[in-house]
């Protein structure tokens, strides 16, 4: 084996594990979501096993990263992201933005009808309409963002957002490690008042 095959091979295992630690996974959460063993995880981010290509797809799925991100391929020199809708259920379409190198994961949404069903999960959110107008419900608020407006908030507080009438809505989506307290960065429309009391001030951001 030639040195700099040598050189790529060796610098996989720390990138494996910067990842794991970038976006806040044990191990175990890891080996969870994988199916691989946490011994098999750690020493693969140790170099003490080989990466091989059953291994490092479920990885490269999971971490959502290009393959050749793990590996360090050569870069090409086009610095262009090469973007693949990705066709969801109710004819909703997501266009990731990044490769996910680091931290934070950018989509463009094109979010279709549909009944609202609150969630909750690690994370913080910005969302930023393009077009269309967005119903944003977050805890006992009921919101609704125009064009140029954007939300911010901590996953952990029961969510929903989707359009806010029978049209589509178009909305930049960022998605970023756990955040702090929820801040709603929309002004509630009249009809909104009459759906729910914001439980905190809100304040408008275009």
């Amino acid at each position: 084996m030639d040195a700099e095959l040598e050189q790529i091979i060796d610098g996989i295992g720390p990138r494996l594990r910067t990842l794991r630690r970038d976006r806040g996974l044990t191990l175990e959460a890891l080996s969870a979501t994988t199916g691989m063993s946490v011994s098999t995880l750690s020493r693969l981010e140790s170099g003490k096993r080989r990466p091989t290509l059953d291994l490092l797809i479920p990885l490269a799925r999971t971490h959502r990263v290009a393959l050749d991100q793990l590996v360090a391929a050569p870069a090409t020199g086009d610095p262009r992201v090469h973007l693949k809708p990705l066709r969801k259920g109710h004819g909703s379409v997501l266009v990731p933005l990044t490769q996910y190198p680091g931290r934070v994961q950018v989509f463009k949404q094109v979010l279709a009808p549909r009944e609202p069903v609150l969630v909750t999960h690690d994370g913080y959110e910005w969302l930023y309409v393009l077009a269309g107008e967005l119903r944003l419900i977050l805890g006992e608020q009921d919101c609704t963002l125009h064009p140029g407006e954007v939300a911010e908030f901590d996953t952990r507080e029961p969510h929903w957002f989707g359009p806010a009438n029978t049209s589509a809505v178009e909305i930049l989506h960022l998605f970023g490690p756990r955040g702090d307290q929820a801040m709603v960065r929309a002004k509630p429309s009249p009809s909104d008042s009459d759906r729910a009391t914001p439980t905190t001030p809100p304040s408008t951001t275009s």
